[in-house]
């Protein structure tokens, strides 16, 4: 595949934070791809496989979790880079590692660290991402993080836009290594973004029928689904429900991903650098507006049906007095911290409280279920739903 004029090109990366002499010492590969395997073999990306995507800590294994989500958001989005000649090295990391920073029980977990921290500067997701791939995570003997190029760590900074009020994480690590926050970022992020958008979408269609908490019948309330629907009964009309059901998601990620091309394709014109993409002034990688407002009634469907209800909220509000719960323990005893977190709690704030939160944020559900279990002598239930 050609590389397009607009690509970033790994030989012409901004670099690193800390110069490295490793050249040639692992094998011929591309800055981009050394970004991604770093981000593969971390164990942040490992704990992804017990991090909640939709249900928290499900007892079946066929739902979703961070790590499978992060997948097939790589598969989406390498099939968009590749027809726009974009770095598909790139793409993938930064699909990879979008949503490293998450604490366990998704948005539940990241609600109660953000009540613990408030006093102190609070606690994004997206930030905290950052900060485990370029602080936390320290697997090599010259250097803080794992060291990745300035363009995979812009395009986590800014993959949903230009930031304009960094919180203190970001800011911190911006003064470090400086990103350029207020202009838009590469298009390899801007693609990843809504790969994001289209792996969830549909995705979350197909766990929330597998629960239970979806209906088919409420899906195709929504035109798009029902088109596509009734296209699959016509095309498969022998086949089982359940197939049915896979092949409409199927269908509409499809759809989804060929309006992303066409319009980006169009919003290209002209764009003849990488850098004339970030002085664009607007997000180039996008669904037509036709799309856009069809993805947005699925989306406003998906939170009154799925992530709002009512089940999902009561066992979303335990998993967040859990981690509220855990924070207060560290925090009022560190000797309940393993050794290494303990020896390493600063004495003063804002450190010691956001020191408490990185421990946690790196927790996977299962994990935090059981340090609960182990300070509180019982384990909590009514943190499955599925």
């Amino acid at each position: 595949m050609t590389r397009a004029p607009f690509a970033a090109d790994p030989a012409a990366s901004r670099g690193r934070e800390f110069s490295e002499d490793r050249a040639g010492a692992r094998g011929p590969r591309s800055e981009f791809q050394r970004d991604r395997d770093r981000i593969i073999h971390s164990i942040a990306f490992r704990r992804l496989r017990s991090k909640t995507q939709v249900f928290i800590a499900p007892d079946g294994d066929h739902y979703r979790t961070r790590l499978t989500h992060s997948l097939e958001v790589a598969q989406i989005g390498r099939v968009i880079a590749r027809a726009l000649g974009l770095d598909e090295d790139l793409t993938e990391a930064l699909c990879l590692a979008h949503d490293i920073g998450h604490p366990p029980f998704g948005h539940a977990g990241e609600d109660a660290l953000e009540a613990a921290t408030a006093p102190h500067g609070g606690f994004d997701h997206n930030a905290q991402g950052l900060r485990t791939l370029m602080r936390l995570e320290s697997p090599y003997c010259d250097h803080p993080g794992l060291n990745l190029t300035w363009e995979l760590l812009e395009g986590l900074a800014k993959h949903n836009g230009p930031v304009v009020q960094p919180g203190w994480a970001l800011a911190e690590l911006d003064a470090a290594f400086p990103l350029d926050l207020a202009r838009h970022a590469s298009l390899e992020a801007q693609v990843a973004a809504v790969a994001d958008d289209i792996a969830y979408d549909n995705h979350d269609i197909d766990d929330g029928l597998r629960a239970g908490f979806l209906a088919l019948d409420d899906l195709v309330s929504l035109d798009f689904v029902a088109d596509q629907w009734r296209a699959v009964e016509k095309r498969f009309p022998a086949a089982s429900r359940e197939r049915q059901l896979r092949e409409l998601v199927r269908v509409q990620i499809g759809l989804m991903v060929n309006d992303v091309i066409e319009q980006t394709r169009d919003a290209v014109q002209g764009i003849e650098t990488a850098e004339a993409v970030r002085r664009a002034g607007r997000t180039l990688a996008t669904f037509s507006p036709a799309m856009a407002a069809q993805e947005r009634r699925l989306k406003r469907f998906m939170y009154d049906r799925l992530y709002y209800h009512p089940e999902q909220l009561a066992t979303a509000g335990r998993a967040r007095d859990l981690a509220a719960r855990l924070f207060e323990a560290y925090a009022g005893d560190p000797s309940l911290m393993p050794e290494g977190w303990r020896a390493a709690l600063p004495a003063g704030e804002p450190q010691r409280t956001r020191h408490i939160a990185d421990f946690i944020a790196g927790m996977t559900d299962r994990f935090a279920i059981d340090q609960y279990a182990r300070i509180f002598g019982d384990r909590p239930e009514g943190l499955s739903n599925v």
